[in-house]
């Protein structure tokens, strides 16, 4: 087996036939970021504006999702944002169990190639995927899970926020407990930059 590398990722899933979203879709959309960032993101799978420019987030709820990041002082392009199926789902329906569990493989090695010391799990389809399927958004988000020396938090997905304004109190209070997980590990700094005196 070859050394996994970002090139040999990016190969596998340029190449992926593993499940039928690869059918119709205009680009892949692996994930993009700071290949050495301490926190990750993981949402569901990409939309329409995605497919288009084979970019994770970048639509309106990725337009939400930077100004949340934003809001607690942490630039976007400091971390890593994926998602869990790495092709658009047809009319953005939820990914399959099959096209999740297909999919896996590629959230696996990039996870291991960034090597992130947070995880904010952006919906209950990452979640489920990553966590366990017990997971339920509205009952756990905003919860720490520790897996393997490496800290989870479930969230509301943005686009979940642009449907229903009322959850963005509790989203807020998720992004200022994630600032607190980043200052509390050592790891604020490290992504916000070292400020000057």
């Amino acid at each position: 087996m070859s050394e996994l590398s970002w090139a040999l990722f990016r190969q596998q899933v340029a190449a992926c036939t593993l499940c039928p979203l690869h059918q119709g879709i205009h680009n892949k959309v692996p994930g993009q970021g700071d290949v050495h960032a301490p926190l990750m993101l993981i949402g569901e799978g990409p939309g329409q504006v995605e497919d288009e420019e084979g970019l994770a987030f970048v639509g309106p709820a990725g337009q939400l999702l930077t100004r949340m990041l934003a809001a607690i002082s942490l630039p976007r392009d400091r971390v890593y944002i994926c998602n869990i199926v790495k092709c658009r789902p047809p009319n953005n329906r939820v990914p399959e169990e099959a096209e999740a569990e297909a999919c896996k493989l590629h959230l696996r090695n990039q996870t291991a190639l960034v090597r992130p010391r947070v995880i904010v799990l952006l919906g209950s389809t990452a979640a489920r995927n990553t966590i366990g399927p017990e997971i339920r958004i509205t009952r756990d988000r905003g919860r720490w899970f520790e897996r393997k020396g490496v800290w989870m938090m479930p969230t509301y997905h943005p686009s979940a926020l642009l449907r229903d304004v009322s959850k963005k109190r509790e989203a807020w209070e998720d992004m200022q407990s994630l600032r607190d997980k980043l200052i509390e590990m050592g790891l604020y700094e490290d992504i916000y930059g070292h400020p000057t005196e």
